[in-house]
């Protein structure tokens, strides 16, 4: 059963590997992004890039995740899509290049939405470029973790 607050919300109490994957309760895992954690846009990416540069998308994916449900909601395909590339990520991580195929792909089409724009100094056109090259890769069965995080990483900073 998934533990929830007195709202009925559900919460992330159970301890997580490097990958995201969850461990059996007491089990000691990595530090967890809380559930009531609302970070600035510019902290949100700096929190980030951190995580991916530590090759720790699963946990890039919640700084971002909080963000979008936090942030204000003419910002949320923006934060939404970033969240997704980095699940797409932890898939890759993990082994699972269908469902990186399909989150990369999500992100990728969330962020083309924004066009030309490049909120926060994003060049969002050049990341959901690089997000289809991977997801491309992933087909050709071409795909190493650390370089898609790399890719991704250096799409995410400022242009």
């Amino acid at each position: 059963m998934r533990d929830r607050d007195e709202a009925g919300r559900p919460r992330n109490a159970r301890p997580r590997d490097e990958y995201g994957r969850p461990l059996p309760r007491g089990a000691a895992g990595v530090p967890r992004v809380p559930d009531d954690y609302a970070p600035g846009a510019r902290q949100a990416l700096d929190e980030a890039r951190g995580l991916l540069a530590a090759e720790r998308p699963f946990h890039a994916h919640e700084v971002l995740e909080a963000r979008w449900k936090t942030g204000p909601s003419d910002e949320r395909e923006l934060w939404q899509g970033l969240a997704q590339i980095c699940v797409g990520l932890t898939h890759v991580q993990r082994g699972n290049l269908p469902g990186a195929a399909a989150l990369l792909t999500r992100g990728s089409a969330r962020l083309g939405a924004y066009g030309s724009r490049q909120p926060y100094g994003l060049d969002l056109r050049a990341l959901a470029l690089a997000t289809d090259r991977l997801t491309a890769d992933i087909d050709a069965g071409e795909v190493d973790a650390s370089d898609a995080i790399t890719t991704v990483l250096e799409h995410l900073h400022e242009g």
